[in-house]
């Protein structure tokens, strides 16, 4: 067995490229082979130094790529971050530290650059909480059962003037960027898109290897033409004895920025001829779509689990990015077990951002700033990251053990501070 002093962590070269390749498609159990064109469609997501690789010999045995990336924070701000994908360690070459020595190398950059967050999206569970990212947003995919759903398939077309167009690819890269930036804008937890996940959804690039077959695209327009939402779906060719017809519509992805227009693309996903069930994807848990239909025990939940996590790697500009609806001030002691001791200044709380914090915010904006007071609040940078965006509560965090209250009701006030009024949301997979 290789010793691990023997592996090399480092950033790969573009010659090494194809072999990282390989290592990724076999730690995510895919065929390991990667084609020519899939290869090329890949190296646009190249930048030097963002992807790392372990090397055992002349054989890549672990991957890590990360991007630049803009996260909203509560309010709409956008929020610089270090975004964490393409994560393997070959089976062969686990329980070595390799995964520890690529986080390490990476959040160490990506708080020299000055990034405020890092993020990803966690295949495991138990993996990342270690290295100080806690779970901020959650998804939930719901099953509709269209014939209880209730809404009459004769009138799809929506009742407020607006008009459902279905258009093609082209359409979609020209018209989805703008509503994307609207939606991102007023979403918390929404991330960026360069101009290649447009590429990849629409069939010029392909990322995946897959054999691509387009999907159907519907365009929502108001009354005065403006695109207010988007869908992407594809539907199956499934019927039962004596020609029943039992379709399923599985929506890729939907976007929109009015409550008129998610009404009246699900009006239309459920009022297709011939589906009987639709999958909604990826969606926020508050989302309106079981209450849209007029029996919404049509729509169960098949999937709900943690997605965004997030890694703080700047207290002070974390909490002055957001909005805060109420007024108050807390002292909180974040503690951090991982990464290099903290240049912060912060009384204590180590690691990359660990310290004591005065957070005084309002509906007018918020300063935060290190302190010697007696902390409110003890708690590790990922529950920091869970509050972060508003969407876990700090009272039911004490309940867990997983927040100590220094000072009796601090819970509450954070909670008045911090939650937000809708659940964030990020509808991407990266």
């Amino acid at each position: 067995m290789t010793r691990r002093t023997d592996i090399d962590v480092r950033p790969i070269t573009e010659a090494e490229f194809p072999d990282w390749n390989r290592a990724l498609n076999t730690g995510f159990l895919q065929p390991p082979a990667v084609g020519a064109e899939q290869l090329e469609a890949r190296r646009l997501q190249f930048v030097p130094g963002r992807l790392l690789g372990a090397f055992d010999g002349d054989r890549c045995v672990a991957t890590f790529r990360s991007f630049d990336q803009e996260v909203t924070a509560v309010g709409g701000a956008p929020v610089r971050a270090d975004a964490i994908s393409n994560v393997t360690v070959t089976a062969t070459h686990r329980r070595r530290g390799l995964l520890t020595r690529m986080m390490a190398r990476d959040l160490a950059a990506a708080k020299e650059r000055g990034d405020v967050v890092a993020t990803l999206i966690a295949a495991e569970h138990p993996i990342y909480g270690r290295y100080g990212f806690g779970p901020a947003t959650t998804m939930t995919e719901w099953t509709v059962d269209v014939p209880r759903a209730g809404l009459d398939p004769r009138r799809p077309v929506p009742e407020d003037g607006g008009r459902i167009d279905l258009v093609d690819g082209e359409d979609v890269r020209k018209l989805g960027p703008e509503l994307h930036e609207r939606l991102r804008r007023a979403q918390p937890g929404a991330v960026s898109r360069v101009d290649l996940w447009w590429q990849a959804r629409t069939g010029v690039v392909n990322l995946s290897g897959a054999r691509w077959t387009e999907p159907c695209y519907a365009v929502y327009r108001s009354a005065d033409g403006e695109v207010e939402g988007l869908a992407s779906y594809r539907t199956d060719d499934h019927w039962g004895d004596a020609k029943q017809p039992l379709n399923t519509a599985t929506v890729d992805w939907l976007e929109a920025v009015t409550p008129a227009a998610e009404r009246a693309l699900w009006h239309y996903l459920c009022s297709i001829d011939w589906v009987q069930t639709v999958k909604s994807g990826w969606r926020s848990p508050d989302d309106l779509l079981p209450d849209l239909l007029p029996d919404p025990r049509a729509a169960r939940i098949t999937t709900q689990a943690d997605w965004l996590w997030v890694r703080v790697l700047d207290v002070v500009r974390a909490l002055e990015a957001r909005a805060y609806e109420g007024q108050g001030s807390l002292v909180l002691e974040v503690v951090d077990r991982w990464g290099s001791p903290s240049s912060s200044g912060a009384e204590s709380g180590g690691g990359l951002t660990g310290g004591r914090w005065r957070l005084e915010a309002g509906p007018d904006g918020a300063s935060c700033a290190p302190t010697t007071e007696s902390a409110d609040l003890v708690l590790d940078v990922g529950e920091l990251a869970s509050l972060w965006l508003g969407d876990a509560s700090a009272v039911r965090l004490a309940a867990l053990g997983r927040v100590r209250e220094e000072r009796a009701g601090a819970a509450r006030v954070a909670d008045a501070l911090l939650r937000t009024p809708r659940r964030p949301w990020c509808p991407d997979m990266f």
